[in-house]
Parts: C-alpha cells; sequence; structure tokens
C-alpha cells in the first residue's frame, strides 16, 4: 500500500467521523451543563435568602409596632423571649434556636445618636459586643436591628455570594421609632 493510498484511508476515515453524529447531544449537553446549573444554583440561593430577609424586615417591623405601641412589656418580657418571638416568624426558614441570629434593641436619646452602619470588626465578621436589649419607655428614640447569618446551601455558590466567614451571607433589617405615650 502506496502513501497516498494510507492518506486516502485516512482522510476517508475522518471524513466518516466528522459526518457521525451520535453523540454530539452528549457532548453539548458536557459542554452547557455546568454554566446552566451554576445558574440555577445562583438564582436558587439569591430567591431563598431574599425571601428570608423580606421576613425578617416584616419581622422587624411588626415587633417594633408592638414595642412601640406598648403591647410589648418591658417588665414581662426579656431579651430571650424577645428572640424566641422573632425565632417565631422566622421558624419556616431557619433551625429551630435560630442560629446565626442577632439582634439589637436600644434606646437613644435622639436620632442622630442611632447607628447607622452595619458593626463589622474585620472583614466578614460581624461584631455584635454592643448590641443588648433595652426596649425603653413612653417616649423613647428606639432603634431595633436583627441580623441573620445566612448559610450558603450549595458549596459551588459559597465563594461567589458569601460575604462573611465560614461562607455566609449576611440578612439585615432595622427600624427606627419613637415609642407612643402608653
Amino acid at each position: 500500500m502506496t502513501v497516498e493510498a494510507r492518506g486516502q484511508g485516512f482522510i476517508s476515515r475522518l471524513r466518516a467521523w466528522r459526518g457521525d453524529r451520535r453523540g454530539a447531544t452528549a457532548i453539548e449537553f458536557a459542554i452547557l451543563a455546568l454554566p446552566f446549573f451554576l445558574l440555577t444554583f445562583a438564582v436558587l440561593e439569591t430567591t431563598i435568602s431574599f425571601t428570608v430577609e423580606q421576613v425578617m424586615s416584616n419581622t422587624t417591623d411588626q415587633l417594633a409596632r408592638q414595642v412601640r405601641t406598648g403591647q410589648l412589656d418591658p417588665a414581662t418580657v426579656d431579651e430571650d423571649a424577645f428572640r424566641e418571638l422573632i425565632c417565631e416568624r422566622m421558624e419556616v426558614f431557619v433551625p429551630q434556636g435560630c442560629p446565626g441570629l442577632s439582634f439589637d434593641l436600644q434606646n437613644y436619646a435622639s436620632f442622630a445618636n442611632v447607628p447607622r452602619a452595619i458593626p463589622f470588626s474585620a472583614p466578614g465578621v460581624i461584631d455584635t459586643s454592643d448590641f443588648g436589649y433595652d426596649p425603653g419607655g413612653t417616649g423613647t428614640i428606639n432603634n431595633l436591628r436583627i441580623i441573620y447569618e445566612w448559610p450558603v446551601i450549595t458549596n459551588i455558590m459559597k465563594s461567589r455570594i458569601a460575604g462573611l466567614e465560614g461562607g455566609r451571607v449576611l440578612l439585615y433589617a432595622t427600624t427606627t421609632w419613637q415609642n407612643e405615650p402608653f
């Protein structure tokens, strides 16, 4: 067999292989699967965390209203009971006991003294050392901040959307008000 004949045989086999489309769908799926699943997980993670943050925001508003109107009496509702009120409203989305939950309910002399920033001690680390529970009384200016360190569920997304240590996302809700006379 001559070199030309061998070359013709190779070219004919190459043409036959090029025309064979039996595995094309599998290869195309393999190429597109990773970006598709990344996008799907990103949408799901974002949707779930946004929903939890909305529930947390509604919880903040509801509890602030109860403190503002005197429905929650500071003499009967202590810090642990207040934490339980927050957890009850979020229990559909978070594990029992609300791990990762921090809250700060304090009163201030004026609206200018109310904190306006999320307290970080280092990048990705929330500083809750100044958090307390002091709902004040009639006419006091109060601020309620609720912070939840939401875990990113899919490992493949942790490095892309987590902003806190341990692969968590910061969910934050706050409201400021002046108590009514009660």
